[in-house]
């Protein structure tokens, strides 16, 4: 098990070395130690030889693109990811968040600000998986959610769903039945940490519905109420 003392790991993958060397200067006064790799090859190797407890992944990479290493990161772990990208343009935000990221930072950035995203994603994960509200483990049907072990399983089979999605389906099923606006969810889930774009809820909730839809083609799990916001459905 991690010492509580030891630092926090965080491996960037970008092929930007100065960028790495500088932040991995930086982080050291925050306790938070970089693994920086330039290739996603490298990063994966990275990834699975340490502890890492969130990932900084460049949109723009030799070997393959950005978000399909997301993709492929997302496909195999829920760990905290962080895209970086010099692009503004809301599509590319929108793709981040849809192939799986937690959040998006746009170069140039602040040290301090990436310091703050990655102590809050970090957080709100650590917080979740040990005892996200009081551990209770939440049953409906044969959907289940544990914030024990941080799990969402559906007939057995394992949703893989990342921190953000968790939270918002956990959120959903506490007021199963009810009506929540979606400034509601925002707020009851993240406060006043909210960074994200206008439209990281809905999309968190169309990835959380198709994860679902391949494991049920006939039951409807939420339900979008038109200019209000959604509802999880009871049985």
């Amino acid at each position: 098990m991690r010492n509580r003392v030891e630092k926090l790991t965080v491996l960037l993958i970008d092929d930007d070395e100065k960028l790495g060397e500088t932040l991995a200067k930086y982080f050291d006064k925050f306790s938070l130690t970089l693994l920086p790799a330039n290739r996603p090859s490298k990063g994966m190797e990275l990834l699975k030889s340490n502890e890492v407890d969130l990932i900084l992944l460049d949109g723009m990479l030799p070997e393959k693109d950005g978000l399909e290493v997301c993709r492929e990161i997302r496909s195999e772990s829920d760990i905290p990811i962080i895209m970086l990208t010099g692009r503004a343009e809301q599509e590319d935000k929108i793709l981040g968040l849809d192939y799986g990221a937690d959040d998006y930072v746009t170069k140039p950035f602040e040290p301090r600000e990436l310091v703050a995203r990655i102590n809050s994603l970090i957080r709100r994960s650590k917080k979740m998986a040990k005892s996200g509200h009081n551990g209770q483990k939440l049953e409906m049907d044969k959907l289940v959610l544990d914030p024990g072990n941080f799990t969402a399983h559906y007939n057995d089979e394992n949703l893989n769903l990342t921190t953000q999605e968790f939270e918002v389906l956990y959120f959903l099923m506490e007021s199963a039945g009810k009506t929540l606006t979606r400034e509601s969810i925002m707020q009851g889930i993240h406060g006043e940490d909210w960074k994200a774009f206008d439209r990281a809820l809905d999309i968190a909730v169309s990835r959380i519905r198709k994860k679902l839809k391949k494991l049920d083609h006939e039951k409807e799990f939420i339900k979008t109420v038109w200019g209000k916001g959604y509802m999880f459905l009871k049985d």
